[in-house]
């Protein structure tokens, strides 16, 4: 009888990558450990990257999630002119670098047609407000994608049976479309929201990085390594993968995403 390899190989793979990350961690306490800091840690200071950066990546998520869901049903749903175009276009940002992409928008709030946008919403070169738009920009096309593609893995039976029974495309897209795609939107959005969580390049070239003004958790990492302070770096690395892992662990049992097989 044949042995089935797969398990075994998938098995060693997850073993590997838990072991690289472990070493990894290891490695960082142990420079930790022999370096002295540079100065006094400041929790508030801390705390306040901790809040920003929540802050900003529900914020954007939410934003990115309100536009991605009717894009993303349009896109799913109906068939016009030049559609492989715009989807190739909105896969963009996850393929130019962050820098490139936030140095596109620092150009453009420079421009008459940028200047009119921070009349609107307020000043976003250098200010906190940037975080976001650079956050939704970065995150936008992931978001539309993903909602998609979640979409075109709803049976249009389900929509088409509701169609029959009067309601209108709109009544059946809240009762019956999101409904039966509620677990895919909300691994759509913890997935996005770990990516605004994250971005560094596209923001701290439109925001900056301004203590206590525009620094999240990614700036603060940044900031403490600049200044060659291994020891607080370690601090707010340590500190950014907690934060990161428990919102995310809450956040998938939340969406009931369980393991649907049995162990063997």
């Amino acid at each position: 009888m044949k042995k089935n390899i797969l398990p075994v190989i998938g098995y060693l793979a997850l073993a590997s990558a838990a072991s690289f990350l472990l070493v990894t961690m290891a490695g960082l306490f142990w420079k930790m450990a022999e370096t002295a800091p540079q100065r006094a840690f400041s929790a508030h200071r801390a705390w306040f990257a901790v809040r920003l950066s929540l802050s900003s990546a529900t914020l954007s998520t939410a934003i990115a999630m309100v536009f991605a869901l009717p894009s993303g049903y349009v896109l799913s749903r109906r068939r016009f002119p030049g559609k492989n175009i715009l989807e190739t276009a909105l896969l963009l940002p996850m393929v130019i670098s962050p820098v490139a992409l936030g140095a596109l928008l620092l150009i453009f709030f420079n421009t008459p047609p940028g200047r009119l946008v921070e009349k609107i919403i307020g000043p976003v070169v250098f200010e906190s407000r940037g975080i976001i738009v650079a956050q939704f920009v970065v995150i936008s096309g992931l978001a539309v994608t993903l909602v998609k593609t979640v979409f075109d893995y709803v049976s249009r039976d389900y929509e088409d049976t509701a169609r029959s029974l009067g309601c209108s495309e709109t009544e059946t897209f809240f009762r019956v479309t999101l409904p039966t795609s509620a677990r895919g939107l909300a691994a759509t959005a913890i997935l996005v929201w770990a990516r605004a969580l994250g971005e560094f390049g596209a923001t701290v070239t439109l925001a900056g990085a301004t203590t206590y003004k525009t620094e999240t958790l990614p700036v603060a990492i940044y900031l403490a390594l600049a200044s060659a302070d291994v020891y607080h770096t370690g601090v707010l690395i340590i500190l950014s993968f907690a934060m990161a892992f428990a919102v995310l662990f809450l956040l998938k049992t939340a969406a009931g995403v369980r393991d649907s097989y049995p162990s063997h």
